[in-house]
């Protein structure tokens, strides 16, 4: 990697391998993985999502069960696609894209793909701004919040996002390890909440939290017509990382990976994060809703905040403070890495860590809007809908490219520049299923698979019709 002068004192002079394979000797081990991925998803987005379930009407059925079915659908896809896929090539996702697709598509996608994760990075940098916030006596954003509610909110996320971006900027090492102190502690945090909240309610059983969970849902001023079922709830908790894995962009992180089985890894995210935290972080906010504050809010039949900093804050002090802090840097952390390599695939001879700080600098100013975090439902459900079929082109590459006659790395192979194979089957399909979400009222989620199966096959159909030319 390039030395850049001028952030010497913030990068170390480590090659992070954006295009080329990574070397046997720096594959990492199995609890390299798990660290990471736990620390990643018992984070800032748990203390937004847990508690936009109980807003969205969802039942404890829906919660418990759904949850369990969804998130186990994402560990089998970043298991036998995504870890499948890195251990073989061990390429980042957009040099691996690059080769196939062509540098123009690369371009145009890098750019989408890291202002899409500078955005979730910045709702990361609000929810810890929940919390720095509280001394203070800052204002919390509502959940219709669009624009930053005072100088005093936005010099606190700038102060948050530079601290976030340096970390980031050290590279995957830094990220890793930072990502392995945090995620015992988040865990145990995340955990003493949930019970804490639960002895707030007064439950003490399963069958109190099931009748005292329906109860709240059932109080909350919620239009039938945006209620979530069962299956808004598996589907849209599976591809709530679509972008990660079926979109491939955790090829960048496994191809540290000694073997596919790392994949499995992931199920330390999805059931301590996704699953644990999300409960923990909901009955948070079902406890806050007993507040004189929360009950003037739905006594006016109006949608209470949620806002980390203060929910935490009156459950468990400041230790609660603190966690919303780290919580929203484990996912910021990861996140402006990922970006960074998307603006690097854009600007190869740029030093990584120049980029990761221009992604960072992105994401503050993302993360003094709020709208980003209080819309994070709708939010992830869209970048994740948009980034998913991409990755079907390397999945269909990888599974039948063979089997059908294409040929391997196509682009590269023929000094292409421009798949238009690849293009065309990412915007055609994006096209057609956005169109029935937006004209038929269709929930975004369910039409991120139809899509994916959709460009997969529209590109072999299309390779075979247009990539005719064989390299010298």
């Amino acid at each position: 990697m390039q030395h850049d002068e001028g952030v010497g004192d913030i990068a170390p002079a480590h090659n992070e391998y954006e295009r080329e394979p990574v070397p046997a000797r720096e594959f990492k081990s199995f609890g390299s993985f798990l660290t990471m991925y736990a620390g990643e998803h018992a984070a800032g987005t748990e203390f937004m999502i847990g508690p936009l379930f109980l807003t969205q009407g969802v039942s404890a059925f829906d919660l418990i069960v759904g949850l369990l079915l969804g998130n186990l659908l994402a560990v089998l896809s970043w298991r036998f696609l995504t870890a499948e896929v890195a251990t073989k090539h061990r390429l980042t996702l957009y040099y691996q894209l690059e080769r196939i697709t062509g540098r123009k598509f690369v371009i145009g996608y890098n750019l989408l793909n890291g202002i899409l994760f500078c955005f979730l990075a910045g709702s990361m940098i609000t929810v810890s701004a929940t919390a720095v916030g509280i001394p203070f006596g800052l204002e919390m954003p509502a959940l219709d919040d669009t624009l930053p509610n005072g100088p005093l909110w936005i010099l606190i996320v700038l102060a948050i996002g530079a601290v976030i971006s340096i970390v980031a900027a050290r590279g995957y090492d830094t990220v890793s390890r930072f990502a392995s102190v945090a995620a015992p502690w988040m865990v145990a945090v995340f955990l003493a909440c949930g019970i804490i909240a639960l002895d707030g309610l007064g439950i003490g059983s399963f069958a109190e939290f099931w009748d005292t969970w329906n109860g709240t849902v059932n109080a909350f001023p919620v239009e039938e017509s945006t209620r979530w079922s069962f299956w808004h709830v598996v589907i849209w908790s599976w591809f709530a990382n679509a972008a990660m894995h079926v979109g491939m962009s955790d090829l960048s992180v496994f191809r540290y990976a000694k073997e596919a089985s790392a994949g499995w890894a992931t199920a330390a995210g999805m059931y301590v994060g996704h699953y644990m935290a999300w409960i923990a972080a909901a009955l948070l906010y079902a406890l806050y809703l007993q507040s004189p504050e929360a009950l003037t809010y739905l006594g006016n039949g109006e949608a209470p905040p949620v806002a980390p900093g203060p929910m935490t804050y009156s459950a468990i002090g400041v230790t609660g403070l603190l966690v919303v802090i780290v919580a929203g840097w484990t996912t910021a952390n990861p996140t402006i890495y990922r970006a960074g390599l998307a603006f690097q695939g854009i600007f190869p001879k740029a030093s990584t860590a120049r980029v990761t700080l221009i992604a960072g600098g992105i994401a503050t100013l993302a993360g003094i809007f709020p709208a980003f975090a209080m819309q994070l439902l709708g939010f992830v459900a869209t970048y994740g809908f948009l980034l998913a079929p991409v990755g079907a082109i390397i999945v269909f590459e990888h599974f039948f490219g063979t089997r059908f006659g294409l040929q391997p790395f196509w682009s590269a192979a023929n000094g292409n520049v421009f798949n238009l194979a690849a293009f065309l089957a990412w915007v055609i399909s994006i096209a057609v299923f956005y169109s029935i979400s937006a004209f038929g009222g269709v929930f975004l989620s369910f039409l991120t698979a139809p899509a994916f199966l959709t460009t997969g096959v529209l590109y072999i159909v299309l390779s075979k019709l247009l990539n005719k030319k064989i390299a010298l």
